[in-house]
C-alpha cells in the first residue's frame, strides 16, 4: 500500500514535470514565431521554384540570408499545416520579419514584382527589345523570330506588329517574358474587341483588323491628343472617297531599318505595301502598337469636313478642307512663308 501510494506520487509528478516542459515548449515556441528574425542584411530575396518542398524552401532562405536553424523553419511551416500551400514566386522580406510573418508572405504569394512599361507607338521590335533589357525578365522568347512568338502566344499565322496593347505590366522576379507577351496580347485582343463593338455606324472600316491598322496610323500621326480623334476623321474620310492617305509614318514603316530618319522624295514615290502614296487605302498590317484612345478614334472619328493636315511644329496640327487650304497651311508652318 506503501509503495503503491509512492509508485502514485512519482507519477504524478512526472506528470506535472511533463506538463511544465510542455508549456514551457509552447511558451517558448510563441515567443519565437513573432520575433523577428535576423537577417545577414536589411533585405533577403528568394525565388521559390514550383515544386519546392517546404524543407527545401527553408534551407533556401537560410542560404539567401536569414540567419537561424533552417530545422526551426522546416518545423514551424510543418506544424503550422500550411506547408503545402506556400505558393511559387519571387519574396523579399525585410528587417522585422518574423517566422509567423514569413510564412504568411509565402502562403498569400505576397510576391515582390517587377514592372516593365510597353508604350504607345512602339513597333514590335522596339517591345521586343525592352522586354529583352528588362532585369529580372527571363527572356524565353529571345530565340523566336515574330512567327514563332505568334505561335506561341496563341496566334499562329497573324503578323505581330500592333497586336500588343500598350501598357505598364507587372511580374514576379525570374518570369518568363512569354508569360509578360501572352498577357499583352490577350488585352489587346480584348481592348480591339470592345472599340470594334462601339464604332460608328458610318464607319468606312470592314472589320476590327482594319480598326487596328488605322489605329496604328493614327497613333504615329498624333502630337497631341487633342487632336487624334480629327487625324482619325481625315483618314476616314479620304477612305470613304477612295484617296490615297498619304501618311509618311507608313512609308518609314516600309523602309524598316533601311531609315536614317530622312524621308526623301525617292522614298515617297518608291511603290511598297506600306507606301499609302503610292496605294490606295489601308497597308497591310498595322505599322505600331496603338493604345485604347487610338483605337476609340479610329473606329469612332470626330466629326470633320477635312481632307488634309499638317504639323504645325508644336506637337498639334492645322486641319484643312481643301488642296489650297493645306498648300498655304504647309507653306506656313513646314517651310516658313507668310502667315
Amino acid at each position: 500500500m506503501f509503495r503503491t501510494f509512492i509508485g502514485l506520487r512519482g507519477l504524478a509528478v512526472a506528470g506535472v514535470v511533463l506538463l511544465l516542459a510542455g508549456a514551457s515548449a509552447a511558451a517558448l515556441a510563441k515567443w519565437w514565431l513573432g520575433r523577428p528574425l535576423e537577417l545577414a542584411r536589411p533585405s533577403v530575396e528568394l525565388s521559390i521554384e514550383p515544386g519546392s518542398h517546404a524543407r527545401e524552401v527553408a534551407e533556401a532562405w537560410v542560404a539567401a540570408g536569414i540567419v537561424t536553424d533552417a530545422r526551426w523553419l522546416h518545423a514551424w511551416f510543418r506544424a503550422s499545416g500550411l506547408a503545402r500551400r506556400i505558393r511559387a514566386g519571387s519574396y523579399e522580406v525585410h528587417t522585422g520579419v518574423t517566422p509567423r510573418t514569413l510564412l504568411e508572405t509565402m502562403v498569400q504569394g505576397r510576391e515582390t514584382l517587377e514592372t516593365v512599361r510597353i508604350v504607345e507607338g512602339w513597333t514590335v521590335r522596339q517591345m521586343r527589345a525592352a522586354l529583352a533589357s528588362a532585369p529580372n525578365l527571363k527572356p524565353h522568347t529571345a530565340a523566336m523570330d515574330d512567327a514563332a512568338l505568334m505561335a506561341a502566344v496563341g496566334s499562329p499565322g497573324v503578323a505581330a506588329e500592333g497586336r500588343f496593347f500598350p501598357d505598364t505590366y507587372a511580374f514576379g522576379r525570374g518570369v518568363s517574358d512569354l508569360a509578360v507577351l501572352k498577357r499583352a496580347h490577350a488585352t489587346m485582343q480584348r481592348r480591339l474587341a470592345e472599340a470594334w463593338a462601339d464604332r460608328s455606324a458610318d464607319t468606312p472600316l470592314r472589320d476590327a483588323e482594319q480598326a487596328l491598322i488605322l489605329a496604328s496610323i493614327v497613333e504615329k500621326e498624333t502630337g497631341q491628343a487633342a487632336d487624334r480623334g480629327l487625324v482619325a476623321g481625315v483618314f476616314a474620310n479620304r477612305l470613304r472617297l477612295g484617296m490615297p492617305l498619304q501618311t509618311d509614318p507608313t512609308v518609314i514603316y516600309g523602309l524598316g531599318e533601311a531609315f536614317d530618319g530622312n524621308l526623301r522624295k525617292r522614298d515617297l514615290l518608291a511603290d511598297t505595301p506600306f507606301n499609302t502614296y503610292t496605294r490606295a487605302g489601308l497597308p497591310p498590317t498595322p505599322i505600331a502598337l496603338p493604345g485604347m484612345a487610338s483605337l476609340r478614334a479610329a473606329v469612332r472619328p470626330d466629326a470633320t469636313r477635312a481632307l488634309y493636315f499638317v504639323a504645325r511644329g508644336d506637337g498639334s496640327s492645322v486641319f484643312s478642307e481643301t488642296l489650297a487650304e493645306h498648300n498655304r497651311a504647309v507653306n506656313r508652318y513646314q517651310r516658313g512663308q507668310g502667315k
